[in-house]
């Protein structure tokens, strides 16, 4: 019979257990392998060292109740002991965490729960995952920009627990592996070259260095470059330092062949 639930009940052993990712007053049962875990990361990262497979959120079915031990099906409140087993519960993710600080709220179009609360989130179609207001209407969609590998680290992004960066080509990284990136001296997004930040004072300070250093005679011929940011070509003057293009004077640029001359009709 369910426990009755009052207020000071349901408060009982709060952030008083969990694991390494979430506080919770409950284990899952993973229904693949059968084994009891903190969580889906931990199932995850424990079969990585051996059967590798990972747990999809909704498919748990089972908890363990923390605070009495009690095995049951998937619900916010214990049928036995009366706790709340996590202060936000999803029932379509089965997911549990007492920290409600983190503004946790389940996003119909993404499938999963997100962080940093629902009304300072957007859905954006196109792009297939859930961005923070201030780029609504100020980023570049790419199809599914989020569903796919980190290009730095190869983690997948679309769930991952690390904060993610949109470049202004719409595609997407991890922050902390887009400013190793940086740090790197690397400036092009790793997918479609075109420059990751605004590198106009770079290029500017690159304009100074090209005209302070004189290209010998021999190397005084010209070259066509086609540009990574702007996709246009361009015929210029060699020169070792770089090539700016003559659309965007953009320096993320790369030599190329002469364009096709145009047929006759």
């Amino acid at each position: 019979m369910e426990a009755a639930a009052s207020e000071p009940r349901l408060e009982f052993g709060k952030m008083e257990f969990g694991c390494e990712h979430y506080r919770r007053r409950c284990k899952i049962r993973a229904p693949c392998c059968g084994e009891v875990f903190g969580c889906r990361h931990c199932h995850n990262e424990a079969t990585a060292k051996t059967d590798r497979h990972e747990l999809p959120r909704h498919d748990v079915k089972k908890v363990i109740c923390l605070v009495c031990d009690t095995e049951q099906p998937a619900a916010k409140v214990c049928s036995n002991c009366g706790v709340n087993m996590g202060e936000y519960y999803c029932d379509v993710c089965k997911f549990y965490d007492d920290i409600t600080e983190k503004q946790q709220f389940h996003c119909d179009d993404c499938g999963i729960c997100r962080v940093g609360g629902r009304d300072n989130y957007f859905h954006c179609r196109k792009c297939g995952s859930c961005y923070i207001n201030d780029l609504r209407d100020r980023h570049l969609c790419v199809e599914n920009s989020m569903k796919h590998q980190c290009p730095i680290c190869c983690e997948y992004l679309f769930d991952s627990l690390r904060e993610t960066r949109i470049l202004d080509c719409g595609h997407t990284m991890h922050f902390e592996c887009f400013h190793e990136m940086l740090q790197h001296n690397q400036y092009t997004c790793p997918i479609c070259y075109k420059s990751a930040i605004n590198m106009t004072s770079k290029w500017r300070n690159l304009d100074d260095e090209v005209s302070a250093t004189i290209m010998p005679e021999d190397y005084r011929y010209k070259v066509w470059i086609f540009c990574n940011d702007c996709h246009g070509t361009s015929e210029i003057y060699f020169h070792v330092l770089g090539h700016k293009c003559c659309n965007c004077n953009s320096y993320n640029t790369r030599t190329t062949g002469a364009p096709a001359t145009q047929s006759a009709l």
